[in-house]
């Protein structure tokens, strides 16, 4: 990986917006990557930024950190040597929905099929500034917030559809009664459907409504999501049959 670099503005810090003091003591990020000289750029640059950040050179080290203690996001290479990205968030979605972007310099399309299938959040190609990269993060951590930073700013009012409650001031989904773990993806996509029962939303819809305007995903990523949704909820409850597909159309949620 070492043939990669990102174009470092580590070394001026004033160099665009920081976070607010309040996130600054709060967003802890983790770096993953084998190459050391990427590690050591992004590491100065994002504590600039206001973030406390943890790093790790492989995904073997970097597994049990992250899930004994998780860090508010998480930034994923993915060719790595012991445990690679792809597989290091296959171990992490099994217990774990916290926020990933990949990086990657590869130029194949289907890595990004693969990654937003297993739960990956956002994907940013090497080599790129260290600002875009930012600004990807931030875009990611807004999604998993809600998109508001705090009760000062408003808050979002939890959605009641019969037996499921939504929260998205604390990305909290219940059925029931019981929790259910939705990575950021689903719960903005279920919370697009639940917005409206009984209206179907079309797979652009639905990206549109999950996914930042630079994120291109595919009809299949979708269909994988609401997969998993499904999975998921009939983990809790095996009746579960609240997402209806309209083949040829797209989804809908119904009470």
């Amino acid at each position: 990986m070492t043939q990669t670099m990102f174009h470092s503005t580590a070394h001026r810090p004033h160099a665009g917006p920081k976070l607010a003091d309040k996130d600054r003591t709060m967003t802890t990020l983790a770096l993953v990557d084998d190459d050391e000289n990427i590690v050591a750029s992004l590491k100065m640059f994002f504590e600039a930024e206001g973030y406390n950040v943890r790093t790790y050179h492989d995904g073997e080290s970097a597994l049990p950190a992250l899930t004994e203690t998780p860090p508010d996001i998480a930034i994923l290479d993915v060719k790595m040597p012991k445990m690679d990205g792809m597989e290091l968030l296959r171990r992490l979605r099994q217990t774990s929905e916290l926020p990933v972007i990949f990086l990657t310099s590869k130029d194949e399309e289907i890595d990004e099929v693969i990654g937003f299938n297993i739960g990956a959040d956002d994907f940013v190609r090497k080599p790129c500034s260290n600002r875009l990269l930012a600004e990807r993060v931030k875009a990611v951590l807004r999604r998993a917030r809600g998109g508001v930073a705090g009760p000062e700013e408003g808050d979002h009012k939890p959605i009641v559809r019969g037996k499921l409650t939504l929260d998205p001031n604390r990305h909290a989904c219940n059925w029931d009664g019981h929790p259910v773990r939705l990575t950021v993806t689903e719960f903005l996509i279920l919370q697009a459907l639940a917005a409206r029962p009984g209206y179907v939303k079309s797979r652009d819809q639905l990206m549109d409504a999950a996914y930042d305007d630079q994120i291109y995903v595919d009809d299949r990523t979708i269909d994988s999501h609401i997969k998993r949704l499904r999975k998921k909820f009939r983990e809790v409850s095996e009746e579960f049959d609240a997402i209806e597909t309209l083949y040829g159309v797209g989804y809908r949620y119904t009470e």
